[in-house]
């Protein structure tokens, strides 16, 4: 792209795409970041001293590398890999007033007490020990006052470092990741707001200025909503059912949040939030798929490539699709090193086109590779990078088996 069809793109902004002619593909955005730029981000999370200068060059160089490597990949629907964000979860903290960090409160672990912690103490005990330091919240943040979106130069500097990098590049289309309302609020504790509700839509009033702001930059607009299916692993006295009823008052927030968005913008995106592990007690797509399809969205991106639910394809044989909506079933992990072969990729994406139509499905990733920044990411940046590659190849081969 030059800066003209850039400005071009932005006028007639990003829309859900179809695979037309062949099985496009994408990933959920997260991807790891130089290490330079994870000290500086550490370092800023702590409140210790670091050069904003130097921190902002980082990161634009980051983003124009990381936009470059997308696309040399065979990536067709790319992102700015959220290099300036420390997580996807924490980066709301300096977009939203209202909160306050309380230093002599650690917060609370979302994980401690989950089914899956109930089920494997012993695993999860070593896995911690384990696991690299990650750029995440070393205080809890509460909610104290008045909610309002306040991160508009920031996200505007995202903007720009997309745009930049996207210079000399021609993408099939461009999407920025956001959190959706639910996340923010199972993170950030509200001892302001008189009820759950009134916080929620709190949250959802003021996230819709950020989702507003990236559709109007001519981006495709990806919200992240992992809680929509984690609230049942992490909530073990809850039933399917009771997690339903908390699910839908959750989805009316966030078409709350997209009122002003046309669906063909939005892609939605939910996971389950652990990378490795059992994984044995998650909620099943059958009891939730009727609810994420209620996501005003264009596209619905989810795990489908790990042991523990690529099974559930089978699922969409009766979940009737809406019309004119697109899947992007994770056809590579982030739960394992090992890199999928092509041709299993391409029975993945076959299995889905077979079911909802070629035209209506997008290889994708289960999940990011790298949702908190962390010097030591469970998935190596090197194996990403040929995960991507193979699912690139995996597509062209699902292209000739359905377009022949």
């Amino acid at each position: 792209m030059t800066q003209d069809s850039i400005n071009k793109f932005v006028q007639q902004g990003c829309f859900m795409k179809y695979s037309k002619d062949r099985i496009l593909t994408t990933h959920t955005g997260s991807l790891a970041r130089p290490l330079d730029l994870i000290d500086l981000m550490l370092k800023k999370e702590q409140s210790e001293d670091y050069d904003p200068k130097v921190f902002a060059q980082l990161v634009s160089s980051a983003v124009s590398d990381v936009v470059e490597r997308q696309i040399n990949a065979g990536i067709d629907v790319i992102c700015d890999g959220e290099q300036g964000k420390p997580s996807f979860l924490t980066y709301v903290k300096e977009r939203l007033s209202g909160f306050e960090t309380d230093v002599t409160d650690r917060g609370e672990d979302p994980w401690r007490g989950s089914r899956e912690v109930i089920a494997f103490p012993e695993y999860y005990e070593w896995a911690a020990g384990t696991r690299a330091g990650i750029v995440s919240p070393r205080s809890a943040t509460i909610c104290t006052g008045p909610i309002r979106y306040i991160g508009h130069e920031t996200l505007q500097t995202d903007i720009n470092n997309l745009k930049a990098a996207l210079i000399g590049h021609n993408p099939s289309e461009v999407f920025i990741p956001a959190i959706s309302p639910s996340d923010i609020e199972g993170r950030m504790k509200n001892e302001y707001y008189s009820n759950s509700s009134d916080y929620l839509y709190a949250i959802a009033d003021a996230m819709s200025e950020e989702y507003k702001a990236i559709v109007e930059a001519g981006f495709l607009l990806q919200v992240d909503d992992p809680r929509l299916v984690t609230y049942y692993v992490t909530n073990p006295e809850a039933s399917v059912i009771d997690c339903r009823n908390w699910a839908e008052h959750r989805v009316e927030a966030i078409n709350h949040a997209l009122r002003d968005i046309p669906a063909e913008k939005v892609r939605f995106h939910t996971c389950y939030g652990i990378n490795i592990g059992p994984r044995i007690h998650e909620m099943a797509l059958k009891d939730i798929i009727d609810i994420m399809l209620k996501v005003n969205a264009g596209g619905y991106s989810f795990e489908a490539a790990n042991p523990a639910h690529e099974h559930e394809w089978e699922v969409w044989k009766t979940a009737n699709l809406p019309e004119g909506k697109v899947l992007v079933p994770g056809v590579i992990t982030n739960s394992t090193n090992v890199v999928e072969h092509p041709q299993l990729i391409g029975q993945r994406l076959v299995r889905f086109a077979n079911i909802v139509g070629k035209e209506n499905v997008i290889g994708g990733s289960d999940c990011g590779f790298s949702s908190f920044a962390s010097s030591e990411p469970e998935i190596h940046p090197t194996v990403v990078w040929a995960k991507f590659k193979s699912m690139a190849e995996g597509a062209r081969i699902a292209s000739k088996t359905l377009w022949n």
